[in-house]
């Protein structure tokens, strides 16, 4: 996923109310939208350089969006709303070889009253949902971890994604990991314990685990490798 421009570069001075981001740009402060509704653990310290874009939207109160943080020397995607658009992409390039056997590919599909998933991908013999979450968090060496805060809204998809099954569908949840330093993948127990455990029972119920990395630059995001994962 090519971004519009190159992003451009500043300086990391704090994040705020959640979506608020200061970045000191050409020895300016700039306020950006931090696109972004967990926590953001490790990645928010003063200095850290971030990647934004800007937008000619003259409707928009902020112009500039938070894309990239850069943790030490590491690349970090923290724009959740990117997260279907890489995904996207990569489906239909056949870049995630568990799903190439699905050849149509609809987006944000009602499941139930209370939800949606974020992709319904289908051939003439199965219907399949995918659902995708997108994971910054590392606090062990190249160990990638989600969530990093708790997440009621993804263990109610999980759980639905068993329901999904009940009902002849394929189900599969796909952690999109935005950075490249990872080698493994985990269930951040600790953090949010009831969604581990909504983990633990989608697994057992032959939900299908996919973990993903990503290749980050100021001018791209785009699907990278497979990455294991730790039941």
């Amino acid at each position: 996923m090519k971004f519009k421009e190159t992003l451009l570069q500043g300086t990391l001075i704090k994040r705020y109310k959640r979506f608020f981001i200061d970045i000191k740009y050409k020895n300016k402060t700039i306020t950006a939208h931090c696109p972004n509704s967990g926590s953001m653990m490790g990645l928010l310290n003063m200095g850290n350089k971030v990647y934004f874009s800007k937008s000619d939207n003259p409707k928009r109160k902020l112009k500039y969006t938070a894309e990239i943080i850069v943790n030490g020397k590491n690349l970090v995607g923290i724009n959740t709303h990117l997260s279907n658009k890489i995904v996207l992409e990569a489906l239909k390039l056949k870049k995630i070889k568990q799903l190439i056997k699905f050849d149509k590919i609809k987006t944000e599909v009602k499941f139930s009253e209370n939800t949606r998933f974020d992709f319904l991908i289908s051939n003439s013999k199965q219907k399949c949902f995918l659902e995708v979450k997108n994971v910054t968090l590392l606090r062990e060496t190249k160990v990638a971890e989600f969530p990093d805060s708790i997440t009621s809204r993804g263990t109610k998809h999980l759980n639905e994604l068993v329901n999904a099954k009940k009902k002849g569908y394929e189900s599969y949840i796909l952690y999109l990991i935005q950075r490249e330093d990872c080698q493994f993948f985990k269930i951040a127990k600790d953090i949010d314990e009831e969604y581990k455990i909504a983990f633990n029972k989608a697994f057992k119920k032959k939900v299908k685990i996919l973990c993903y990395d990503c290749k980050l630059s100021n001018k791209e995001i785009k699907i990278n490798k497979q990455i294991f994962y730790d039941i």
